[in-house]
């Protein structure tokens, strides 16, 4: 799977630059823009700071569920905001 697209919308949307998001890693521009255009494989533990960073944790859901998240990414944020609203915002 690339996810370099995915974490380029995952920046996007949450309004950070690249420099931002290399901020809030302690890492380099250059590898920030590495991973965003797959020639650098983002680590796990990186990925999951990643998604915390830009509040995107149905992406994390969906790629645990093997949802193709670059097709997904609007319904499955639909289908969890849903979910917490039916639990009663527990989760």
């Amino acid at each position: 799977m690339q996810l370099g697209g995915i974490l380029r919308e995952m920046r996007k949307r949450a309004g950070l630059s690249q420099e931002d998001m290399a901020e809030a890693l302690h890492m380099s521009i250059s590898n920030i823009s590495r991973f965003e255009n797959d020639i650098y494989d983002i680590k796990a533990i990186d990925f999951f700071r990643w998604a915390k960073i830009t509040n995107n944790p149905d992406v994390l859901m969906a790629i645990y569920a093997a949802i193709d998240v670059a097709t997904q990414i609007e319904p499955i944020t639909q289908m969890i905001t849903g979910t917490i609203t039916l639990l009663g915002g527990l989760i």
